[in-house]
């Protein structure tokens, strides 16, 4: 195999790209306010503040932070598991169930995933206030359950992780449908169902737009909508409200680690099913 230079330097770029705003967060998270201002940006400051900064993230305001926190880990976790096991399910029935409109539903729910998500933020709010349930964390979970390039996703893999003779030996010894779903097929879409909920997973936990329109109680904010509340403060404030940039520095840096802990956890599923659906016996 011939190496590339090119290809070899692309990927150092690529890498510098997606490491350097990293490196920078876990460095400003090591500052106190003052040196954020009059430090270089990709070095340590004169004083090493991070235990400071986190004791002060989570103190500040009656421990608001370690609540949002808590909020999004609901709505990432209950979003990501319910979107997974809905995809399975659309998923599989569309790869391996023949009826009529098959085809014309799976392409319009497959054109939805060409429709931005903030164009259908006012018609999401107002169904959601006519039912009740804005200012709700079902407000924000709800919404995450429909995740159509989900069902693409299934689709592809259970078309081609799943045989037809499986299906078929199952049924030739008296499986019914469910119990074929459950007890055959399911296992070996586990791969699939786990790169999904991570997908949804992230996409839930750095969600900002939807949670900031649906919900006005604080308690309710997740960590984004939260943070981004902190910085209005700081930036408009003078003061103590000034000093809380370093908290808002520190709780994003501390906002990454659940996502960093769950792809180290799921890497495996999450990257034999990024490569099985694509690949036929």
């Amino acid at each position: 195999m011939r190496r590339s230079n090119f290809l070899t330097l692309a990927m150092l770029a690529l890498l510098a790209y997606f490491v350097f705003p990293l490196f920078w967060l876990a460095v400003a998270a090591t500052k106190n306010t003052t040196d954020l201002f009059s430090t270089f940006g990709l070095w340590f400051g004169r004083d090493f503040a991070f235990f400071d900064n986190v004791r002060a993230t989570f103190t500040h305001n009656h421990g608001e932070y370690g609540r949002w926190l808590l909020n999004s880990l609901l709505y990432a976790v209950v979003s990501s598991v319910g979107a997974a096991a809905l995809a399975t399910f659309a998923g599989y029935g569309f790869a391996r169930y023949v009826f009529r409109g098959r085809g014309p539903l799976l392409g319009l729910v497959l054109g939805t995933i060409m429709v931005p998500t903030t164009a259908l933020a006012i018609p999401t709010y107002l169904l959601f206030s006519r039912a009740g349930l804005v200012n709700t964390p079902w407000a924000v979970i709800l919404p995450s359950l429909v995740s159509p390039f989900g069902l693409f996703l299934m689709w592809v893999y259970a078309r081609d992780a799943i045989s037809d003779s499986l299906l078929e030996a199952a049924r030739i010894d008296g499986a019914g449908e469910l119990e074929i779903f459950f007890r055959v097929t399911l296992r070996s879409l586990v791969p699939g169902f786990v790169t999904v909920l991570l997908f949804t997973l992230v996409a839930t936990w750095n969600n900002y737009f939807l949670p900031l329109i649906m919900l006005n109680d604080p308690k309710l904010y997740p960590v984004t909508v939260g943070l981004a509340n902190w910085s209005a403060q700081a930036v408009g404030g003078s003061g103590a409200n000034a000093d809380l940039l370093a908290s808002v520095v520190t709780g994003s840096m501390l906002s990454i680690v659940p996502l960093i802990a769950a792809f180290v956890l799921l890497q495996r599923y999450w990257q034999s099913g990024l490569s099985a659906g694509a690949v036929k016996e």
